[in-house]
């Protein structure tokens, strides 16, 4: 009675310890699956500032129908104008062009990589700065009603445009390729990790896609959100 006492006891403990591996080899899976999840998530450094000249470009069609208008003497009012300039000063130049400055062109001059375009481009984001201090100022109605304040507004949007569409094109296509080889992977890696969390510290969680909501917000209210009004007419 005894030895059959046991070997159900010691099939009971074997069945309760396969049980439990079973139940840990599935934690265990569950935490990898988890973390490869997060990891294939993750944005890279400059996937992060490319994704953000997407911003940019998006502000770059709102100045130009803007500009549109202004030429063709169309009703423009100065809110969608007002809150564009406030998300180049904002997002592109107090945020995304500063992660440039200190963490992208530091590490070209240093690694004596693109150092002549790296000078070029910084005085560009100093001239983008006064362009934009310009187009916050006189992006109100009392200024679109002056004519020389509405010929200096224009100007200054012109300006932006014709400097900032090269601008993005060159860093996505030269600099930014080049950037994984000019750190270490695990600097890389990090790199990635501080711009989230310089995101999140100035915009709040998920605030990348908050601005864009905001930019397509400014679109419907000048009737250029819709992407089919773009396609020709063959």
């Amino acid at each position: 009675m005894q030895t059959i006492h046991q070997s159900s006891r010691r099939k009971f403990l074997k069945a309760g310890g396969i049980v439990l591996a079973t139940a840990a080899v599935g934690a265990a899976v569950n935490l990898l699956a988890k973390e490869e999840e997060e990891k294939s998530n993750d944005v890279s450094p400059p996937e992060d500032l490319m994704r953000e000249h997407g911003v940019l470009k998006r502000i770059l069609l709102i100045y130009g129908e803007a500009l549109r208008r202004m030429d063709a003497n169309e009703d423009l009012p100065p809110e969608p104008l007002a809150e564009s300039a406030k998300i180049i000063r904002e997002f592109v130049e107090d945020y995304h062009e500063k992660l440039e400055e200190n963490f992208l062109f530091p590490r070209f001059r240093k690694a004596k990589k693109l150092v002549d375009l790296v000078e070029v481009l910084l005085q560009q984001h100093q001239a983008g700065r006064r362009l934009t201090d310009i187009t916050m100022h006189l992006a109100t109605g009392q200024a679109l009603k002056n004519p020389d304040d509405r010929r200096n507004l224009a100007d200054s949007m012109r300006q932006f445009i014709r400097m900032y569409s090269p601008h993005e094109a060159r860093e996505d296509t030269v600099l930014f390729p080049v950037f994984r080889g000019v750190v270490s992977a695990h600097e890389f890696d990090s790199l990635g990790e501080d711009f989230e969390k310089k995101e999140d510290e100035l915009f709040g969680e998920d605030g990348f896609f908050k601005v864009v909501d905001h930019v397509a917000q400014i679109e419907k209210k000048l009737g250029i959100y819709d992407l089919s009004q773009f396609t020709p007419k063959l």
